[in-house]
């Protein structure tokens, strides 16, 4: 089932504009913004801020992929590490 894009309106640096993201990448970056204690705007500003080039949405999606690719990264070699390694880690 494809999932629908959703448009928001964001404030950014004082400038109200437009977003359009699949809802699982809204969840995401709330996600991630709630993790960090920042608001869905300083978080959204602060990718705006760092990108490159291509347009806002597709910096978002970006942003949300490499967070959970990170993440995942790390369980997997968390997984891997012998259990001693693993709890040392818990103290």
């Amino acid at each position: 089932m494809k999932s629908p894009v959703v448009k928001r309106s964001i404030v950014i640096a004082g400038h109200k504009t437009s977003v359009s993201l699949e809802d699982a990448f809204w969840k995401g970056l709330k996600e991630i913004a709630n993790g960090r204690e920042l608001t869905l705007s300083d978080l959204v500003a602060s990718i705006d801020s760092d990108r490159r080039h291509g347009n806002l949405s597709s910096a978002i999606r970006l942003f949300v992929l490499d967070h959970y690719r990170m993440h995942s990264d790390d369980e997997r070699r968390v997984q891997s590490e012998p259990r001693e390694v693993q709890s040392s880690r818990m103290m």
